[in-house]
């Protein structure tokens, strides 16, 4: 059914060595046993975190020898085996018929350093799309890596329009208002962080703007916050992986036509409203001319 979707969102876990080949590859199989599991329960979407290859920890490859921050040395990274990895799993999402968004570094022209990225396969296992973080913390922007061109990446899946968002980006409110702008449905944000007050955040702005969030952590971290759906208006969880940091899933169908009442009052009630509200709704209503309006210093 159009405007339908099973969405999945795993939570997998993330190696923090790019040099590492082993444990990249491992790490990419667990995506791709994910993956089964997640075609097997009928989804069409699957959101992984950010870094799902490998994200790189800081003290392994942007710390000088005095134990200070210093310009990462990407010379190391296997960039040969990211590549495969990711090639492997567009295979696999083509095998499967399903889309995937995963996180992973995106190599650029030396000597730039890399973009932090989300990958967007489709379901005939084609890369259409690719997310690049915009806004970097003061240590990825100073040592790690460079920020994405400043469009935003939008995405159409059975009549489910996406969005896309990374880590520490949910504290910057304007993507998030942009995504409204663009009728967007659902936001994935994918995170490699520890940090319960940044899944709040999402919930917000499942209040705030009035769509779906999808919100993916590793799984080293998902006893705190697990990955999980949160639905329009934000008030709740739709659906939320185990809280045990072992990989696992969060399933639930995004239903445009939801009869739900906080669902179907925020899609089709609120979510307009404010739009109209945005764009002058009381300009004409205000009372511009009347001293009593004017005089801020009367009874």
């Amino acid at each position: 059914m159009v405007g339908t979707l099973r969405l999945a969102v795993a939570q997998s876990t993330v190696p923090g060595d790019p040099g590492d080949r082993v444990a990249i590859r491992a790490a990419g199989e667990e995506v791709r046993a994910l993956m089964r599991q997640v075609a097997g329960a009928g989804a069409r979407l699957v959101q992984f975190p950010e870094g799902a290859l490998v994200y790189p920890d800081k003290r392994v490859v942007a710390t000088g020898p005095d134990g200070i921050g210093a310009p990462a040395d990407w010379t190391g990274a296997a960039w040969d085996v990211l590549r495969e990895e990711a090639q492997r799993i567009a295979a696999l999402a083509g095998e499967l018929g399903l889309w995937t968004v995963f996180g992973s570094l995106h190599p650029l022209t030396p000597p730039r350093r890399p973009h932090n990225s989300l990958y967007v396969v489709s379901d005939h296992g084609d890369l259409v799309a690719r997310y690049d973080k915009r806004f970097l913390s003061n240590t990825e922007l100073s040592y790690l890596y460079t920020p994405g061109r400043p469009e935003p990446t939008v995405f159409d899946v059975d009549g489910v329009r996406f969005g896309l968002a990374i880590c520490i980006e949910a504290n910057f409110p304007i993507l998030f208002a942009e995504y409204e702008r663009l009728d967007v449905d659902c936001v994935l944000l994918s995170v490699m962080v520890d940090d319960p007050a940044r899944a709040t955040v999402a919930q917000a702005y499942g209040t705030l703007y009035n769509y779906w969030l999808g919100y993916a952590v590793p799984a080293q971290f998902a006893a705190n916050t697990p990955s999980g759906i949160v639905p329009p208006p934000g008030g709740r969880w739709l659906t939320r992986a185990p809280a045990d940091n072992h990989p696992a899933l969060a399933l639930a169908d995004l239903d445009l036509d939801a009869t739900e009442p906080d669902i179907d009052i925020a899609v089709r009630r609120a979510r307009p409203w404010r739009r109209l509200a945005r764009a002058g709704l009381y300009t004409d209503q205000r009372a511009d001319n009347d001293s009593r309006s004017q005089s801020r210093t009367a009874f």
